[in-house]
């Protein structure tokens, strides 16, 4: 009998640890917690110095399965006709959070140096093409939705992304160090 008892609280404690976590949730579930959510800011605009950094999500709301229009763009606003800056494959990240599941969706970036010239008064635009990452260590819930996300794009959520332009301007007199600029911010949206 005694084996039996512990046979069958063991069995318990399996399948209530399997059923833990947010990604089991129904998407009545997760309609229901997105609710709970107000958008902010679909769009942020951030200087510094002579520089302006935009951050946009197209809508504050998408359908599931609708593609999600997200874009970073980066203004010289200074005296020069132009300048170069020097950055990784991009000066653009765009990493994120799924809010409701608190999943982390990360944004690598190769970092070779590449130099990109601004016009003043022309802004730099790239769209957000797809992240993600993870590895077979991670949290099985959390391997399964980003298997989903970078498959078919966001699913169900309450995503904020906290984006940053990171880039570096040589000094004219290339003896000093080069200054660095990282510019910050943050908007948010749903997909239902």
């Amino acid at each position: 009998m005694r084996k039996w008892l512990v046979f069958t609280c063991t069995l318990a404690l399996f399948v209530f640890i399997g059923g833990c976590g947010t990604s089991g949730k129904s998407n009545e579930d997760l309609s229901e917690e997105l609710d709970k959510y107000d958008v902010v800011h679909s769009k942020a605009e951030m200087q510094d110095g002579d520089f302006i950094y935009r951050l946009v999500s197209e809508q504050e709301e998408y359908a599931d399965g609708q593609s999600v229009t997200l874009y970073a763009e980066l203004e010289y606003i200074g005296e020069q006709s132009e300048v170069t800056i020097e950055h990784a494959a991009s000066p653009f990240y765009f990493p994120m959070e799924e809010k409701i599941r608190g999943f982390e969706i990360p944004y690598p970036m190769p970092e070779p140096l590449v130099m990109t010239t601004l016009k003043k008064g022309e802004a730099l635009r790239v769209s957000y093409t797809g992240s993600g990452a993870y590895s077979e260590d991670d949290e099985k819930a959390y391997v399964e939705f980003m298997k989903d996300f970078i498959k078919n794009g966001f699913p169900t959520g309450y995503y904020t992304v906290d984006g940053f332009a990171d880039f570096w301007v040589q000094k004219n007199d290339h003896k000093n160090e080069p200054d660095r600029y990282h510019i910050e911010a943050q908007v948010d949206f749903k997909v239902k």
